[in-house]
């Protein structure tokens, strides 16, 4: 019985890849063809004699800066914001401002960072400005989420002996609940500045600076040497964070 029911399956998948190909018109003669693929073997090998000239290099170095700042101060805003979201989305201030907290982290993550950094750059403009409060509002939607869960499994005795012993609701959190906490939240924020590093070379392909958008001015121009250059920074500049990140969950996280 299984049988013609996955032969029926296959059939219906072939026939949906087939009327695909009929319904975008894609001519894979044409992509494969002789005339084709010299042009992509033209535009290919521009990319692999990188521009090194002191100027390039020089604009290059400050796009790298320019999106390291973005990620890292983005990452930091998303974790101010996304603590002070996780306390009531945590359940810790009642049932209103529980559901409001969380409705707000869902739609904080629910829109792509692509498209915070569209509507940032119309709020603030085109640049660095615009990226960062992109990559603050998505994080911050993430890290809320991963901070509530945290602090919902965290448990509650140490809190209650610092509200026993005379401490307010802020003592107890800070001397009863963070510490035991603080240091998989330090892991989350971690991990998310690395997502957040790469996320910021791409947004500046709407405006938001950094060096996506050198990249993608490169590209509109057909440079492809300058544009190799800075792929190559994007390269070496994510296995730095990747590397620093991981060194710092190694030494705070982990001891």
């Amino acid at each position: 019985m299984r049988r013609p029911g996955n032969a029926l399956l296959l059939l219906g998948l072939l026939a949906a890849v087939a009327a695909s190909f009929i319904w975008l018109e894609i001519d894979l003669g044409a992509l494969f063809g002789a005339d084709s693929l010299r042009q992509m073997g033209d535009y290919a090998g521009g990319f692999l004699s990188p521009d090194f000239s002191p100027a390039h290099l020089q604009a290059t170095g400050r796009g790298a800066l320019e999106t390291l700042a973005m990620s890292a101060i983005g990452s930091l805003l998303a974790a101010g914001l996304g603590l002070l979201l996780a306390l009531p989305a945590s359940g810790r201030c009642g049932l209103l401002a529980t559901s409001v907290a969380r409705l707000l982290l869902n739609a904080l993550r629910a829109i792509p960072e692509l498209v915070w950094a569209a509507l940032m750059v119309l709020a603030a403009g085109l640049g660095p400005n615009a990226g960062t409060l992109a990559l603050a509002l998505h994080t911050a939607g993430v890290l809320g989420r991963l901070f509530a869960e945290a602090l919902e499994n965290t448990p509650g005795e140490p809190a209650e002996a610092v509200r026993l012993a005379g401490g307010g609701r802020i003592a107890a959190f800070c001397y009863g609940t963070l510490p035991g906490v603080w240091p998989q939240l330090l892991a989350y924020t971690l991990y998310r500045w690395e997502n957040n590093i790469r996320m910021a070379s791409v947004l500046g392909f709407v405006g938001a600076g950094g060096l996506g958008q050198m990249l993608y001015l490169s590209l509109s121009l057909f440079q492809e040497a300058q544009a190799s250059t800075v792929i190559l920074a994007m390269l070496l500049l994510v296995l730095g964070v990747d590397a620093l990140s991981g060194w710092g969950r190694q030494r705070w996280v982990s001891a």
